[in-house]
């Protein structure tokens, strides 16, 4: 279709709430959204510029475009994740989970059985879950199992089976692990009454069970049967323990979805603890990858969606960390103070966690991808215009002013470059002036870099604060290069990072990946010049002592220094070594001198 259908297409499209769809050339569907208004929202991609790349070029692709008007915004977004699902459209985040998850399973028969399963049989049994892990699965069964006499043979313990004598206890009875259901010893009233209070305990409700068990404890006791009353009470204990590490928050807490989100430029990752009791019966984060730079609202809106539709979650109150719109019959609670704000902060915690941990998988499996979201990531943290691909370091190094040499190492990739590290030795300015050697060094290495045609770096790194930062910005102004390199200055005090006519300083979190980088490019770049300092101090310290000696000019004691690097080995040399290098006249004067 030509611009025009396009823009006829835009100009017919309803204010109301809905559903749109883009296609391509071909029919392809590259994207759905949601809208309050569709008309606003829609007309919006096409008169905005666009920051992000992909967004632009999705926008170009456009040929066609569909819409479907619903009664709210919920209903759209309910809508706009079932269509993502169905055809998995290019620009959409995809919020796919081939994952299969374990469930707790209470059978459809006389006298339930109880066991994990991974598949869901529409058969009238009860399917509690789904649990994101196993281990919290054979945990809470271990503890019913621990607590109740349950069956675990798959005999139809139908009642004529049982008054016909059909089958005969197993060892499971004789170690006290069930009751004998099978030959009619344990009544199904009981039974039932055992499963009713499973079913709370595994929703996180333990008062039934203990209410029950204490008051069993006391008839016991009552009746002068210690040995039973004891053995209720160790059960009692049990529970007790279980609901006091399972407990997080305020028991009253009740039947409550928690969500939170934390993002980078290329990710987001999405926790969900699901609340009972003040119990965290259900805890799972997913890691989303970002298309058209989606906001965290918007992919926290539509994990919402598809996470409480994974989990079949019934829960009628959220607690979320800034409002959305979601589905009406929903209560939408923001907790600012007390317990409820503790229970956002530990959802954000359980993120953050997941993030890191993805984060040292990926830098194993795909180092790739671990690059480029550092890259992506410093580029917004010291707001620049292009990743930070090729960085360069300056530090100036000088005791006391004696020997001054400074050093730049270079970083590629956020790895260091050690075959494009230079030294330099400071030519023009006499005594320990930082300001005027940086000055010196900056404006040797870009006017060599421009005279080769060699590549620019992306980013210059300068040790130092505001006076260093300033003498550097003098160099590249003098070579037209101010404005066209990004340069900052890292302060060593607080580690504060200033910008070229900018007297506020930046101050990263001390555990951001972008100030590591920094930092490791600040320490590379002091260790390579100090090495640098230490051994022309060292080379100045051969050549003092070889020229003291009578008839050694500069050229032979050069010719020493490079033949054995230090006074120790000089005078450790034979007569028959130094002669090798410089003659046996000259040797004979080095040779005599030091023995």
């Amino acid at each position: 279709m030509s611009e025009l259908s396009v823009e006829l297409q835009l100009n017919t499209l309803p204010e109301s709430p809905g559903v749109y769809q883009f296609y391509d050339k071909d029919g392809k569907m590259l994207y759905v959204g949601k809208a309050k208004n569709l008309k606003k929202r829609v007309t919006s991609y096409f008169t905005k510029t666009h920051e992000n790349g992909k967004t632009r070029v999705m926008v170009k692709k456009i040929r066609h475009i569909k819409h479907i008007v619903v009664p709210t915004e919920s209903d759209a977004l309910l809508l706009e994740n079932n269509l993502i699902k169905k055809y998995q459209p290019r620009y959409n985040v995809l919020l796919k989970d081939d994952k299969s998850y374990p469930w707790i399973c209470i059978k459809k028969e006389r006298f339930p059985r109880i066991f994990p399963t991974r598949k869901l049989i529409r058969d009238g049994s009860e399917y509690f879950g789904p649990y994101t892990s196993m281990k919290t699965v054979r945990t809470l069964l271990d503890l019913i199992r621990s607590v109740y006499p349950l069956r675990t043979c798959n005999y139809d313990l139908s009642e004529e089976k049982i008054e016909a004598g059909k089958y005969k206890v197993c060892l499971e009875y004789h170690m006290g692990n069930c009751k004998g259901p099978c030959e009619g010893l344990q009544p199904l009233e009981e039974y039932e009454q055992q499963i009713d209070d499973i079913r709370e305990i595994i929703k996180g409700n333990f008062k039934s069970s203990l209410h029950y068990f204490r008051k069993e404890m006391k008839s016991l006791a009552a009746d002068m049967q210690f040995e039973a009353a004891q053995q209720i009470k160790n059960k009692i204990e049990v529970l007790e323990n279980y609901q006091v590490k399972s407990t997080i928050v305020n028991p009253r807490i009740n039947n409550v979805d928690v969500f939170s989100i934390i993002s980078d430029e290329a990710y987001a990752y999405i926790n969900f603890l699901q609340l009972s009791h003040g119990s965290i019966i259900r805890s799972h984060t997913m890691e989303i990858k970002k298309k058209l730079q989606e906001t965290d609202k918007e992919l926290l809106q539509l994990a919402i969606v598809e996470i409480r539709q994974r989990f079949q979650s019934q829960s009628k109150e959220l607690y979320l960390p800034f409002a959305l719109a979601l589905p009406e019959d929903l209560k939408i609670t923001i907790p600012k103070l007390g317990d409820k704000k503790k229970i956002i902060d530990l959802s954000e915690r359980n993120a953050r966690f997941f993030r890191q941990e993805r984060f040292k998988q990926v830098k194993i499996t795909d180092p790739d991808r671990h690059v480029n979201r550092i890259m992506a990531q410093m580029k917004k943290d010291l707001r620049l215009s292009h990743e930070p691909r090729h960085i360069e370091c300056f530090d100036n190094s000088n005791i006391q002013g004696s020997d001054p040499v400074a050093a730049c190492v270079v970083f590629k990739d956020g790895k260091p470059a050690k075959k494009e590290y230079r030294h330099f030795n400071i030519r023009t300015v006499d005594g320990p002036d930082d300001f005027a050697s940086m000055e010196e060094v900056v404006f040797r290495r870009y006017r060599r870099l421009l005279e080769e045609g060699s590549s620019l770096p992306h980013l210059i790194v300068i040790d130092g604060g505001k006076g260093q930062l300033s003498s550097a910005l003098k160099s590249l102004e003098a070579l037209g290069l101010r404005g066209k390199i990004a340069i900052i200055g890292i302060a060593k005090r607080l580690e504060e990072i200033y910008f070229p006519g900018d007297p506020i300083p930046l101050y990263l979190d001390k555990k951001s990946e972008s100030l590591k980088v920094i930092q490791q490019l600040r320490n590379e770049a002091h260790r390579f010049g100090i090495s640098f300092h230490r051994d022309k101090r060292s080379k100045n310290a051969i050549l003092s002592v070889l020229e003291e000696i009578q008839g050694i000019g500069d050229k032979t004691a050069e010719q020493v220094l490079k033949k054995f690097k230090s006074v120790k080995r000089v005078k450790e040399a034979s007569l028959e070594d130094l002669s090798e290098v410089v003659g046996f006249a000259k040797a004979k004067k080095i040779y005599e001198n030091f023995h």
